[in-house]
């Protein structure tokens, strides 16, 4: 993002924004990090899954979660990282009441993967600082009691200990448009390997983004501010405007900027001053006493980039070449996996490949974002989108019947075929029944008629439109047409 202000000495100067992304993803294993604790702590009831290690018991001993290791190893290949021959884990302390041992078990100077990029649509590459793995921590949950006019915290232990990902982005970004795309196809990424749900309100997958602004031309970097309490891009994008916009009022002002962690306010579309920023002495780090360094050897390594499952990108290219689609289309059905493994489940049943594109990025899609659903919650299944679309390329029902029975299917999920009959939507293809309507039609409209028969063709899509009207729309359209076009034009 570029902008002019005016510093106190009242020179003009152009600033560049410099974005840097911090992004945590709960992964997708059965138990936690270093315990044996399953880790579906969403669905449990509070401080069910809790043992010893969670609960940071004295004597307690953790043990490395081997899935969640693999699937930092694969995220690290995927975005094209050095994976390291030898990692480790370290004690990161400071204290919380969330945080149940004082400390929190992550990795920093020795992370799994580092030194990769993650491609932008237009070109540009970000850069990936590291990626490394680390255990999330409770939940707290904040209480007022109106009739003592008191506050209080509760804390849910399930959630301590669940892995968590972290990649770091190099402040490469410029702009809050540029930080939705990363996020977008980082979690995109994520989601194709099958490593983490990506799922932003429910906080598997959760940003912190350093902002800061700085002269142009300049090398050096601006103070950095880190805003936290963002859960949906919408949040990201609009919090980086603001402070953006905020810093540039600040210098413009005189005033300075104070290195400190904001949080975002949704409600009000503001940041707040949280606390000074921390830096990393002040977490003393140094090596986790209870758990050895690992060795990742390179067959390891070659096994899991040799299991990488398709990425985005590779199955956006596939699509556009297999099924003959356009690059915009196949880019909306890839940019999550769930909605590219439901197109291809469709085209698999026989359904037409540009069909199915069509009516997923039209009805499908508009009914998925007005009721705010994944499309793995919704009704419609692949099966019956293909019956809709056969129903209407078989011609016995129209396209404005077919988007009556998907969302009908949508509503309930009643079968397709059920629901023509129930709603008594076939389509009247018949023409010596339609012959009867196009005569009626011509009758009632002498200025239409006279208008076509003068040159003027769009007439014939109101006269079309008025035998579509008489029958509810259950006549076959292209049968009208014909039938229209043979009697306007045979009594010439």
């Amino acid at each position: 993002m570029w902008a002019m202000t005016r510093s106190w000495n009242k020179i003009p100067v152009e600033y560049e924004t410099v974005i840097g992304l911090e992004v945590h993803a709960q992964l997708l294993t059965k138990s936690k990090m270093f315990c044996a604790c399953p880790a579906d702590y969403a669905t449990a009831p509070p401080n069910t899954r809790v043992c010893p290690i969670c609960l940071g018991l004295p004597g307690a001993l953790p043990v490395a979660s081997h899935r969640a290791i693999e699937s930092t190893i694969m995220t690290g290949l995927a975005l094209n990282c050095d994976v390291a021959e030898q990692t480790r884990f370290d004690r990161k302390n400071y204290f919380y009441p969330d945080l149940m041992k004082g400390y929190q078990i992550s990795q920093y100077q020795m992370p799994i993967a580092h030194g990769g990029w993650l491609e932008l649509p237009e070109g540009s590459r970000v850069g990936i600082t590291r990626v490394h793995l680390e255990e999330d921590t409770a939940k707290l949950y904040h209480r007022n009691d109106p009739a003592s006019r008191q506050s209080y915290s509760l804390v849910d232990v399930n959630r301590s200990g669940v892995p968590l990902m972290e990649i770091v982005s190099e402040p490469d970004l410029r702009s809050p448009e540029e930080a939705r795309q990363y996020l977008t196809i980082l979690r995109s990424i994520l989601q194709f390997l099958g490593v983490s749900s990506g799922n932003m309100e429910e906080g598997a997958f959760r940003c912190d983004a350093n902002v800061s602004i700085r002269p142009v031309g300049t090398k050096e970097f601006g103070v950095k501010v880190e805003i936290k309490n963002m859960n949906s891009f919408r949040a990201v994008y609009r919090a980086l405007e603001f402070e953006v916009s905020r810093q540039h009022g600040a210098l413009s002002a005189g005033d300075t900027i104070e290195q400190e962690t904001r949080g975002w306010n949704d409600s009000d579309g503001t940041t707040r001053s949280q606390r000074s920023k921390e830096f990393a002495h002040d977490y003393r780090y140094f090596p986790e006493p209870d758990l050895p360094p690992l060795e990742i050897g390179r067959e390891w390594v070659d096994r899991i980039r040799a299991e990488l499952p398709e990425l985005p990108n590779q199955r956006r290219s596939r699509l556009v070449a297999q099924y003959d689609l356009s690059d915009y289309d196949a880019g909306l059905l890839t940019t999550l996996r769930p909605v590219a493994d439901f197109y291809e489940r469709t085209v698999q049943l026989g359904a037409n490949p540009k069909s199915v594109a069509n009516w997923m990025s039209g009805e499908l899609f508009r009914m998925l974002n007005s009721t705010g659903i994944d499309i793995s919650q919704s009704n419609t299944s692949p099966s019956d989108l293909a019956a809709i679309i056969e129903l209407t390329s078989s011609g016995k029902i129209s396209q404005q019947a077919a988007k009556s029975v998907l969302e009908h299917n949508f509503r309930d999920g009643s079968a397709p075929d059920k629901l023509v009959e129930e709603l008594r939507l076939v389509q009247i293809s018949d023409e010596a029944a339609l012959a009867s309507v196009v005569d009626e039609v011509v009758t009632s409209n002498p200025k239409s008629v006279a208008d076509y028969r003068a040159g003027k063709r769009k007439a014939l899509g109101f006269l079309v439109g008025q035998a579509m009207k008489a029958t509810r729309g259950k006549a076959n359209p292209k049968i009208v047409n014909g039938l229209l076009r043979e009697r306007l034009e045979g009594q010439g």
